[in-house]
């Protein structure tokens, strides 16, 4: 597989410059005019039939929310995220509203859309923000206790990167975005 190790010249800057950062510098904060922002961004993303069925707890350190979500980091996160100024746990409505629905195939989807939109305007305020799995699901499901037909995802720590992004940077190329999955006709 050819991997692409730069953004071909055209594409958004902010898209180009975008990274997971290995360490977040902890003496960064994140205010609130930052977090509304962030969550502004995410409002605005689309979703199928407007169900927008996405949730955001957030946490920054000092919070009594950050507490209550830094024991269920997997250690392996728990070395950089407890730096990041804000934790963000995303959930997702699985269930359709006002429907027979009872899974929305598409909650995820949506859901991913608007991190997307959350992470590209982390960027324009120059965070970064790193999506992670890395914590124990049941843990946090069972300490946030979501309402019914919601669930914990994923989580996003955003802040100021301490370093700059890894160089090269390796992305699988596109043509091997267009190629894969599927089998070619016979």
């Amino acid at each position: 597989m050819r991997r692409d190790l730069e953004p071909p010249s055209g594409i958004h800057p902010l898209l180009a410059a975008r990274f997971s950062p290995r360490a977040f510098d902890p003496s960064a904060t994140i205010d609130d005019h930052a977090l509304g922002l962030l969550l502004e961004a995410a409002r605005w993303a689309r979703s199928a039939g407007n169900s927008q069925p996405w949730g955001f707890f957030t946490s920054r350190p000092g919070e009594p929310a950050h507490e209550r979500v830094v024991p269920h980091l997997a250690p392996s996160s728990a070395r950089w995220a407890t730096d990041a100024g804000l934790l963000v746990v995303t959930l997702t409505r699985r269930h359709v509203d006002d429907t027979q629905l009872l899974y929305s195939e598409f909650a995820d989807y949506d859901l991913g859309q608007a991190v997307a939109h959350l992470t590209i305007q982390a960027q324009a305020l120059g965070l970064a923000a790193r999506q992670f799995r890395a914590f124990d699901l049941e843990g946090l499901t069972e300490e946030l206790r979501p309402d019914p037909g919601w669930a914990v995802v994923s989580m996003i720590a955003i802040g100021t990167a301490a370093g700059a992004p890894p160089d090269p940077r390796a992305r699988r190329s596109t043509a091997d975005l267009r190629s894969a999955p599927w089998a070619l006709p016979r």
